[in-house]
């Protein structure tokens, strides 16, 4: 792999165990509720004594959106228009940028409906599309249930937090009940519902991606997010040794493992024994915009399309922002992480998406899972100690020759919806910081009357 070809990972290094940097980051975190009609949700995560979730398929269709802000089609503030173009000078070609008032007001445009690669600031869209289609009550679930003919089956929803002690538990369950009504010797069957290996990446990703932690399969039992300090190459392999593993050390019944397809439908007789939630759904958007998950991000996708066919899912995250009335025109959707550059948006479709969302009845829990300036996530190092310091809620981006950035500025005048994507700029960070501070200073664009 040469390092033009390698993205520049925001995951490749060792880290605490999710769930406790999640504890961190949602800490006296709350939703917001209101603007019904906006979105549907699913219920809370059902006990383990009651049955199984409805699937997508069966909820109603989300009302369009009514009396929200739209953004607007023309430039309005010519002023900031100008001391952006300053700050780009000759390297104007390079970016596409949008800045947007709470109104809708479009009050800066330079490239705005040019196509560019998003690298992570595609999350921004299957976090939005996560919120809206499952809510914030969520939870991914891992469950074990056991069959009419004794067989025990694990099915999972690809939580990122998975890790050996709840394993574990599920060894511990899987001999009780498999012993239950087995005679002496009789082995414990136990069955694991996974994708197939052709379903592990998205078709766009790099090859030489997918050995290192940021690219790791995306899996439906996945042991730390199929990632150790890189990735786990074979994870349902890895799944049995482990569980091999641990039933040895809690019994001497001998045990069959085997892998069924998880596209296979669970018998409708089946009985939930065991079910283990993931961290709350604020905790996983924050896995993937603050620390920029890339595999918590494809699994909400594929969770709020009710498909883990990546390309099925894909589209019906298109059809969703078309019920939006975002501006779609060169959007294009190839994934939920942003690490496959067949993906294209363009500055003004995010601004236009963060508007909506800011407006959204769970626009806390969307918007608080953002990296902020100075402080948090992949922002913590950027713009510390400036006036954008703690005011700059953001999605950053990073592939080799990409960089972008896109968020809500807070300003003295409310908010400002700022969607920077850049191409083979030199020192992108700097000049984001440079139009910042020019989106900040809000005489530029005075209130219309």
């Amino acid at each position: 792999m040469t390092p033009s070809a390698r993205p520049i990972p925001f995951l490749h290094r060792p880290r605490r165990p999710l769930r406790a940097m999640v504890l961190l980051l949602v800490a006296g975190s709350t939703s917001s509720v209101g603007l019904a009609g906006w979105a549907q949700s699913t219920p809370a995560l059902p006990s383990p004594q009651s049955v199984r979730p409805l699937p997508m398929a069966s909820l109603p269709a989300a009302p369009p959106p009514v009396g929200l802000p739209r953004l607007a089609s023309e430039v309005s503030c010519p002023t900031l228009q100008q001391q952006l173009a300053q700050v780009l000078g000759n390297e104007q070609s390079r970016w596409s940028i949008s800045v947007a008032d709470g109104s809708g007001r479009l009050l800066a445009d330079v490239n705005g409906r040019q196509p560019r690669v998003p690298a992570s600031n595609q999350k921004l869209v299957s976090t939005a599309f996560a919120i809206d289609r499952l809510g914030p009550d969520y939870r991914l679930s891992t469950q074990l249930w056991r069959l009419q003919d004794g067989t025990l089956r694990l099915t999972g929803q690809g939580d990122p937090d998975l890790a050996l002690p709840q394993l574990q538990r599920f060894a511990q369950l899987a001999l009780a009940a498999g012993g239950e009504s087995a005679s002496p010797g009789t082995p414990v069957r136990l069955e694991l519902a996974e994708e197939s290996s052709q379903n592990w990446w998205p078709n766009g990703w790099n090859p030489a991606d997918r050995v290192y932690a940021y690219g790791a399969p995306i899996t439906r039992l996945a042991i730390t997010s199929n990632a150790i300090d890189d990735a786990v190459s074979n994870p349902p392999s890895r799944l049995q040794t482990l569980l091999r593993r641990s039933m040895a050390q809690r019994g001497s019944q001998p045990v069959q493992l085997a892998l069924v397809s998880a596209r296979q439908p669970l018998p409708s007789d089946a009985v939930l024994v065991h079910e283990e939630p993931s961290t709350s759904m604020h905790g996983l958007l924050s896995l993937a915009n603050t620390e920029s998950h890339n595999f918590t991000a494809e699994v909400l996708l594929r969770q709020a399309a009710g498909s883990w066919d990546v390309a099925e899912a894909s589209r019906q995250e298109f059809l969703w922002l078309s019920d939006q009335g975002l501006p779609l025109e060169g959007v294009r959707i190839a994934d939920g992480s942003g690490l496959d550059r067949a993906n294209r948006l363009t500055s003004r479709f995010l601004v236009a998406l963060l508007l909506r969302m800011d407006h959204h009845p769970y626009s806390r829990d969307y918007v608080s899972s953002f990296a902020i300036a100075g402080r948090r996530g992949t922002l913590r190092n950027l713009y510390k100690g400036t006036t954008l310091d703690g005011r700059f809620f953001a999605k950053t981006g990073t592939l080799t020759g990409v960089r972008s950035i896109s968020g809500v500025l807070q300003t003295t005048d409310g908010p400002r919806y700022v969607s920077a994507l850049s191409a083979g700029a030199g020192a992108p960070n700097t000049t984001i910081g440079r139009v910042l501070r020019q989106v900040q200073n809000v005489s530029l664009c005075p209130p219309t009357l």
